[in-house]
């Protein structure tokens, strides 16, 4: 039986520091205001581009 009860307990604070790390997250992504954001995805989306773009092989390649 005291297995179970440390198992439990073990679970219990799982969640708390699971709980914690999230509400850590959170605050810190809302330090961001609207154009830092935005900043932020079109970066994400040019290097996502470049990624696929170079990825990609030449004869297939629209344009060129």
């Amino acid at each position: 039986m005291r297995a179970w009860k440390w198992l439990g307990l073990a679970g219990v604070l799982a969640g708390v520091a699971t709980g914690a790390a999230v509400a850590r997250d959170e605050r810190v992504r809302r330090h961001y205001d609207a154009d830092e954001i935005r900043e932020r995805l079109h970066a994400r989306h040019d290097e996502a581009v470049s990624r696929a773009w170079d990825s990609e092989p030449e004869d297939t390649r629209p344009g060129d």
